[in-house]
């Protein structure tokens, strides 16, 4: 049974779904003003990779994942650029498109939008407000957080922790509160920012409100998991619950999965260090697959350090797995050998999702195969698991050309013309092939 590490009971717990042989899952996706940076990458491989394991042990996923594409960051960078919030939001969500097809990530069931949502938004807000969970002021709605039933336990927070952080906040919004702990549901617009006609008065929802209003619109009042990375538990994660479940009456998410963060070079990645690092840019020098296959092979909660040794290392591997698989056929084959390493891998993935003990399998497999055992059964099983991590290898070919040579290299053998054999290798070589002479005859590999 796959276990889960749940964040807010801080335990591992039995996968249990709502629904027999089907998850719904909801991921936070990225505020489109800019392209996204590697620590949004994480998160995107991460919970494809969680996704693509549901699905090899034989559910069927529902996975939605939302772009913000109303928010302050959008609307001062739109302005920069001298375009409208929709254009810029269009245009960074095909960058994250291209972006994420480059890195493996199966698309999403659906990418909602904010602003394809916005009457759901109003009426959810007005929901809340009807049940006193929410107040409108100036043209703003807040939520009453005081309402809300062990509100910040997803942060393993207390109200009185939170009171102390907020004690002596003197900003205009906090003036329109009743509560410096309360949060925005709707903000009034300002001149010449973008607005949707509401009961309060023109304005757009709080960031907070959105994720709440797709997923419980979308998958129902309850779902199976919400993820995100970890920088989401507080606030936007906590106060979700807290609006969502003050709404509905019943449970949020049965399961909080949060992913790791990204160092670059043991610091965290800050543009005032210098050391920003943007998907778009990484695609120039570093292959899709190598980057996923560095992001995908850690486990999913823990932090990860980028180094240009890390994707060397990555690349070295990829290019070892891959090798492995166009390995020809073989004849030899061990069953038993073949079902002991289809448990350990599930027994590793189905311990939340532990892909660096995933993946030492697959190199355990990936060395036995070299040994012999490759017959056409072995090998898609071991596509199987490579694609959990995203990592799918196109079948290559030699040429005739080539299958020539590797033909004349040993018939010269055969008659001990060592010069003429030399040579073919070495052509071959040239040619990026690298041959193998082994017990069951000429094996080659393609760099």
């Amino acid at each position: 049974m796959i276990k889960i590490y749940d964040t807010m009971t801080r335990s591992l717990r039995d996968f249990v779904p709502l629904h027999k042989d089907q998850v719904n899952m909801y991921v936070c996706g990225p505020t489109v003003y800019n392209y996204i940076h590697i620590g949004n990458a994480r998160s995107s491989v991460a919970f494809d990779t969680i996704r693509r394991y549901f699905e090899y042990a034989g559910y069927q996923v529902n996975y939605i994942s939302n772009f913000t594409d109303v928010d302050d960051k959008i609307i001062k960078a739109a302005k920069e650029a001298d375009m409208t919030p929709k254009d810029l939001a269009d245009k960074f969500i095909a960058a994250f498109m291209a972006d994420t097809k480059a890195l493996g990530i199966k698309p999403a069931t659906q990418n909602p939008r904010v602003m394809n949502f916005m009457d759901y938004i109003i009426d959810f807000v007005q929901v809340l407000i009807d049940k006193g969970f929410a107040y409108e002021t100036a043209g703003d709605v807040y939520f009453r957080v005081q309402k809300s039933q062990n509100y910040a336990a997803l942060a393993n927070k207390t109200l009185a922790d939170l009171e102390v952080g907020a004690s002596g906040r003197t900003d205009s919004e906090t003036e329109l509160k009743e509560d410096p702990l309360d949060f925005a549901l709707w903000k009034s617009a300002k001149p010449d920012e973008i607005s949707w006609d509401s009961p309060w008065g023109p304005g757009r929802p709080g960031w907070h409100i959105e994720c709440s209003v797709m997923s419980t619109t979308i998958l129902g009042d309850t779902i199976d998991i919400h993820g995100g990375g970890a920088d989401l538990e507080f606030p936007h994660h906590t106060n979700e619950i807290a609006q969502s479940e003050a709404k509905t009456g019943k449970t949020f998410a049965n399961y909080w999965m949060h992913n790791g963060f990204v160092n670059v070079d043991n610091e965290k990645m800050s543009k005032s260090l210098g050391n920003f690092v943007t998907v778009h840019d990484l695609l120039k020098t570093v292959d899709g697959q190598v980057l996923r296959f560095f992001l995908a092979t850690q486990h999913y909660r823990k932090p990860i350090n980028f180094t240009e040794k890390a994707i060397h290392d990555a690349k070295a591997n990829l290019k070892y797995l891959r090798n492995t698989y166009t390995l020809p056929l073989s004849e030899q084959a061990d069953q038993a050998g073949l079902d002991k390493f289809l448990v350990d891998f599930k027994d590793a993935m189905d311990d939340d999702f532990n892909a660096a003990n995933g993946i030492t399998v697959i190199f355990e497999l990936a060395k036995w195969i070299n040994s012999g055992h490759y017959n056409q059964t072995i090998k898609e099983s071991f596509a199987k698991m490579l694609e959990v991590f995203g990592i799918v290898f196109q079948e290559e070919r030699l040429d005739s050309e080539i299958e020539d040579l590797i033909e004349k290299r040993q018939a010269a053998r055969a008659q001990k013309d060592f010069a003429t054999a030399d040579k073919i290798r070495d052509d071959l070589a040239a040619q990026g092939i690298k041959l193998l002479d082994t017990k069951d005859g000429v094996r080659w590999t393609r760099d």
